[in-house]
This record gives structure tokens, sequence and C-alpha cells, in this order.
């Protein structure tokens, strides 16, 4: 992914490339360079969705009241 995408440009982008791929006229050959994006993007999303939950993690455990 381009530096500075954001999670929900390359979701939208995931959008378009299933678009795309669902279209029986799509060749085979873009079809691969389209799965090999999706891939890219899938990774990317993945990643940012890990260290959202890392970062809310971070937050409960500072904010979480004492156990007794």
């Amino acid at each position: 992914m381009k530096k500075g995408t954001t999670f929900e440009e390359a979701a939208g982008l995931l959008d378009e490339i299933l678009q795309k791929m669902s279209d029986e006229d799509t060749p085979l050959d873009e079809s691969i360079k389209l799965y090999a994006q999706a891939a890219q993007a899938v990774a990317y999303c993945d990643e940012t969705l890990k260290k959202a939950q890392l970062k809310i993690e971070e937050i409960d455990a500072k904010f979480a009241p004492p156990e007794a």
C-alpha cells in the first residue's frame, strides 16, 4: 500500500477489486493482478487492525480499575 493510505481507503480498494473480479468480462491476467493488490490490501488492513487492538488494550490497561 502507498504511504499514507488509511484503513478506510484500503477497505474501499478491496470493495473495488471484488467488483472487478466478480465481473466475468475481467480477463484472467487482470484478475491475477487484482488478486495481488487485494492480498496487499488485506495484509495492510490486518496490520492496521492489530495496531488498533494494541492501542485499545493499552488504554484499557491504563484506565482499568485496580483489582481487589
